[in-house]
């Protein structure tokens, strides 16, 4: 098959991780794949390397960025539309919301275009079938949706008008998290027969794979981490609704009764002189340690080297770290949000908090500091869980059996 994808950018993060693996999975499979993405903008470390070492076609186009410019963004529609046409494309799949509202957009004018030039002599009627049926296939996965209670009702209404319109176009959603599907259709983004979940995979190789004693040591050792100190990691970028503020706000009453406790952040943002600033005004700058910018391959390796992950974000598909750091062997901490309920069980493979809930942080924080027999169950029982569920080219075969199903769908002519 012709498959082009199309996200934003290549920063680093999940759902760019989740497009890469995809394309290089396919790429392996056989088909001939094409990425379309925009420049690589923002603190957060880039992944466009690793994207034009995959093999397959990648195409940056300058003007496709993530903020809402109608400058910016018809010169993209545009530029995207061409590409398609010249590409031939059996299906197209948009990731991300910018990429996902003007790709479909360009993917359904040209099926209609290619509809009505295959048969210019049917009814309106059968026409329109055609047009719903023929190529390209429009595919779009739903990583994280841009309506949420954090912005305000008038945006919200915005982003879901502009996610029915796209929904319309749309011939199949994959979700990364049930959560994703149920919150979409509670907005009237999509019926229940167009949805698929697939969780987003990840190189579970990388994961598994335990370091020596010898390799946790010096990594330990190279953050300046005591060896016999409790670690509690969290991989997050440095921004907003992330929530390191509340864990740094549990940390002032636990730091006080534990004193080999360090809490660890992997990640950088533009948060990050915000974030430092915090610790400092609470007196913890001794026991946070921040490890900037990290490689992907570099964030198993420090998990590895951590005792606990602690995920605070109030708004996720299905945060990567926590699948990540379940496959290391770690207990996990989530709040309860999106999906993180799907993979996080209380007392089986971490513990699930309200979010916001500093005083409920603090309890299973201090339960997995004080029992390390508590923390390699509840980390064994998430491993498992996890090396079943999201290794990558698992992930990449049960999508090419979504495009399979979809192309179906085309009718041969002749």
């Amino acid at each position: 098959m012709k498959i082009v994808h199309i996200i934003t950018r290549l920063i680093l993060g999940g759902a760019q991780e989740n497009t890469l693996f995809t394309c290089e999975g396919l790429h392996r499979r056989g088909h001939e794949v094409t990425l379309i993405t925009g420049p690589p903008l923002g603190p957060e470390g880039q992944l466009m390397d690793r994207a034009r070492a995959g093999g397959y076609r990648v195409i940056e186009i300058d003007s496709l960025r993530r903020a809402i410019n109608p400058f910016y963004d018809l010169a993209a529609y545009g530029r995207i539309k061409k590409l398609l046409v010249e590409l031939d494309a059996d299906i197209v799949h948009t990731h991300s919301a910018k990429a996902g509202i003007l790709g479909r957009r360009a993917a359904a004018a040209i099926r209609a275009s290619n509809s009505a030039a295959c048969c210019p002599v049917v009814t309106k009627m059968r026409q329109a079938q055609a047009a719903f049926c023929g190529r390209p296939r429009i595919i779009h996965t739903i990583h994280g949706l841009a309506f949420h209670p954090y912005q305000s009702w008038l945006v919200n209404r915005f982003y879901i008008a502009v996610e029915r319109g796209a929904a319309a176009k749309t011939d199949c959603f994959i979700s990364v998290a049930q959560a994703m599907t149920d919150q979409a259709m509670a907005a009237g983004v999509g019926g229940s027969e167009k949805f698929t979940r697939i969780f987003s995979g990840v190189e579970t190789a990388n994961y598994l794979s335990d370091p020596s004693a010898e390799r946790i040591a010096q990594l330990r050792g190279e953050l300046d981490i005591p060896s016999d100190a409790v670690v509690i990691a969290t991989v997050a970028r440095l921004f907003k609704l992330k929530g390191h503020e509340f864990i740094i706000e549990s940390a002032k009453e636990i730091a006080a009764r534990h004193k080999n406790v360090i809490w660890l952040f992997i990640g950088d943002g533009s948060w990050r002189g915000r974030i430092e600033r915090q610790i400092a005004q609470a007196g913890l700058t001794k026991r946070f340690r921040l490890s900037g910018l990290v490689a992907p391959e570099r964030v198993a390796e420090l998990l590895h080297a951590s005792d606990v992950l602690v995920h605070c974000s109030l708004r996720e598909g299905l945060a990567r770290a926590l699948s990540q750091a379940m496959l290391c062997g770690k207990a996990v901490i989530s709040f309860d949000v999106d999906g993180a309920r799907e993979i996080v069980i209380n007392g089986k493979t971490g513990f699930l908090i309200e979010p916001r809930d500093v005083a409920g942080l603090i309890e299973a924080q201090e339960k997995l500091i004080s029992d390390s027999e508590l923390r390699r169950k509840l980390g064994s029982g998430g491993r498992e869980l996890c090396r079943a569920e999201f290794d990558h080219e698992k992930m990449a075969d049960r999508i090419e059996r979504v495009y399979k199903e979809q192309m179906a769908f085309v009718p041969v002519s002749g």
